[in-house]
């Protein structure tokens, strides 16, 4: 019984706990300046139901964690949240921040990125400078070849809306569904 008890824990552990290592945008700042990576900015709000479910499902399958873990610095930013944050010589806030229930106005931040709708996620270079985003619910298998392509460089070499569709039917994806 103990041995059954015991594989359950380590099968469990390998196979149902992706996790991304989500830091704040202070961390993943200073971190640049050790070792430069991508940042990945996942803008979200507690009320929406569509982040929930890309924490659930996109973020904690097991080859996006792995991705993201690998390649970039995760950051998780409220976007109608009271934090305070400073970005590119500028500090931010949320002056229409109310309480913690319900929906607030749109932080100083969330407008600067020219964030419309949650959830959002915006891909940021190792020097910080915008490389694109991504808004609405998305599935794992829907990002993967974002995230592959961007973590890899390989976004600078698609210039047109043909290549990016080449880029899509030569992608070989690590999901099975």
């Amino acid at each position: 019984m103990k041995k059954l008890i015991l594989i359950f824990l380590l099968t469990t552990g390998f196979f149902g706990m992706a996790q991304v290592r989500w830091i704040t945008l202070s961390q993943a700042l200073e971190a640049q300046k050790k070792e430069p990576r991508k940042i990945l900015i996942d803008f979200y709000a507690d009320w929406c139901a569509p982040c929930r479910e890309m924490e659930k499902y996109t973020f904690n399958h097991p080859e996006i964690a792995k991705i993201i873990n690998q390649y970039y610095y995760a950051v998780k930013f409220e976007s109608d949240g009271n934090e305070s944050v400073t970005f590119a010589g500028h500090k931010f806030t949320n002056p229409d921040y109310k309480s913690k229930k319900g929906k607030n106005g749109l932080h100083q931040f969330s407008k600067y990125m020219n964030i419309n709708i949650i959830p959002t996620m915006i891909f940021l270079d190792e020097n910080t400078d915008p490389i694109t985003s991504l808004s609405g619910a998305l599935k794992a298998k829907e990002v993967e070849p974002y995230f592959t392509m961007i973590a890899k460089n390989e976004y600078k070499n698609i210039k047109t809306r043909k290549e990016w569709e080449s880029y899509q039917r030569k992608f070989k994806s690590k999901i099975k569904e």
